[in-house]
């Protein structure tokens, strides 16, 4: 296993500075400190920001095969530090082996992605002369970037979400400031690393691991066009009301539904992805499975197998190859999570497995008959706990996905392609999968959702478009 360095730093206009070592970094299994990192002062986070802004000509203007060189001796890095990122990912998130080696599978897709789509620019040529008033004017359109960038990346997927912010930016030509999680810091902290061995205009990336006090210049700082921000509703939400006239992306919570009808034929195909949604990485996931809609028909024999799949899973160490469930991010969000299924309980729900906690493991939950204004319904979970609901008919189905202030994704299993069209047009979702759990991503495919799931799409194309203005061009023919 790849050992985790005795400190790092942040890296301030590309260089790497070790300021100090006042963040620590905790094994989240052991909770023991694992690391030590640089933490960033108010004065670093400016001089970050001054330096993207001088750095934003030169970025802008690179060639597009510089780019693509870049992106791509990342991809080259990231596969030859393959074990070293996912361990860190192991240890700083306390995710199983195997997630945190898809993790940086996905990764290496993100920048591949980028490196494809950086030499893919496009723009538009047009007719204007539309009517006679505009009779020999023609028109054309491209693509420039949108400058400074400022990113907050989340705890979850500390390397992959942190991906979809700086690989895009990469490619359009975008300096950026990323503030990544101070409880997950170094997955981004080994990208600058990689970063560091390119020929990057100085200030083209500045990743400062900062504490709350400090962190208000990501936000408000004028200098910064663009704020892209994954995280929980009430912050994300918070932020963009502080961002005054920048761009904003938000990337925020759910409680994703998954929709099992009648005529699903093949039930433990089923109910195997419904339990890799549901409690993979301990359920933090904000498209991770959270309520269950089983049609009437099939409601108890699929009960009897989710129970059944759930108690095979085996729960421990991350580091061990066969842990599915590890712990959660901290003892207190386990405490509260643990909390919201006890209330449930209180309320009439029933417990059909799990329920249990230890300092920050969590066992993997499911209950049912949930009163539908319990937490464990309307918040977002973010950990390993799921609610069975009945349904009788397909519209019925529609209106319990919907009647949620969520709205990222929606996984449905149907044969009958009406059904699909009809959940594709009527739910109030950013994507619906069909034959899977909402919790299946694709990097190239545009993520995001809608109400207090957040505001614009990821995806390596779809934050290009967000990071980057059009620029118009209007031609005269004079008359000879």
């Amino acid at each position: 296993m790849s050992a985790l360095q005795a400190k790092y730093p942040y890296y301030l206009n590309n260089k790497a500075v070790y300021a100090n070592e006042d963040l620590e970094v905790t094994d989240k299994y052991t909770g023991e400190v694992a690391t030590r990192c640089a933490l960033a002062d108010v004065k670093a986070i400016d001089e970050g920001i001054a330096g993207a802004v001088r750095a934003a000509e030169p970025m802008a203007t690179m060639p597009s095969y510089e780019k693509k060189a870049i992106l791509e001796h990342c991809v080259t890095r990231f596969k030859e530090r393959f074990d070293e990122l996912a361990m860190a990912l192991c240890i700083e998130a306390g995710k199983p082996i195997n997630d945190a080696e898809g993790e940086v599978t996905r990764l290496i897709d993100t920048f591949q992605i980028a490196a494809e789509e950086s030499t893919r620019m496009h723009g538009e040529l047009q007719a204007l002369d539309i009517s006679p008033r505009a009779k020999g004017y023609q028109g054309m359109w491209k693509r420039v970037p949108i400058g400074p960038c400022s990113f907050i990346s989340p705890f979850n997927f500390p390397l992959n979400l942190a991906a979809h912010k700086i690989a895009p930016a990469l490619a359009v030509g975008c300096p950026f400031v990323m503030k990544p999680a101070s409880r997950t810091p170094l997955g981004a902290i080994i990208m600058g690393e990689v970063l560091a061995e390119t020929d990057l205009p100085e200030g083209a990336f500045s990743i400062l691991a900062c504490s709350r006090d400090g962190a208000d210049l990501f936000t408000v700082d004028d200098r910064l066009k663009l704020l892209s921000f994954t995280g929980s509703p009430g912050v994300g939400w918070d932020l963009k009301a502080r961002c005054g006239k920048k761009k904003v992306v938000l990337e925020l919570g759910g409680n994703a539904a998954v929709v099992v009808d009648s005529d699903t034929k093949n039930l433990d195909d089923a109910v195997t992805r419904i339990i890799f949604g549901a409690f993979y990485q301990s359920g933090q996931s904000c498209i991770g499975v959270q309520r269950i809609m089983i049609h009437e028909d099939i409601y108890d024999e699929m009960k009897a197998k989710l129970v059944a799949k759930t108690a095979t899973l085996i729960k421990g160490d991350p580091k061990v190859r066969e842990t599915f469930i590890g712990p959660m991010i901290s003892e207190k969000e386990a405490t509260r999570l643990h909390g919201w299924i006890e209330a449930a309980q209180a309320a009439g729900g029933t417990l059909l497995c799990g329920g249990t906690r230890d300092g920050a493991m969590l066992d993997a939950t499911l209950m049912e008959n949930v009163p539908l204004d319990q937490d464990l319904c309307v918040e977002e979970a973010f950990g390993p706990a799921a609610v069975l609901q009945k349904f009788s008919n397909w519209d019925d189905a529609i209106s319990m996905v919907n009647d949620s202030k969520f709205g990222l994704q929606a996984g449905i299993f149907t044969r009958d392609f009406y059904k699909v069209q009809q959940a594709w047009d009527k739910m109030d979702v950013g994507g619906v999968v069909v034959g899977d759990v909402p919790s299946y991503r694709v990097d190239n495919m545009p993520y995001g959702g809608v109400k207090d799931s957040g505001m614009g799409r990821e995806g390596v194309l779809f934050a290009m478009e967000d990071m980057t203005e059009i620029r118009n061009l209007v031609i005269r023919q004079p008359p000879e």
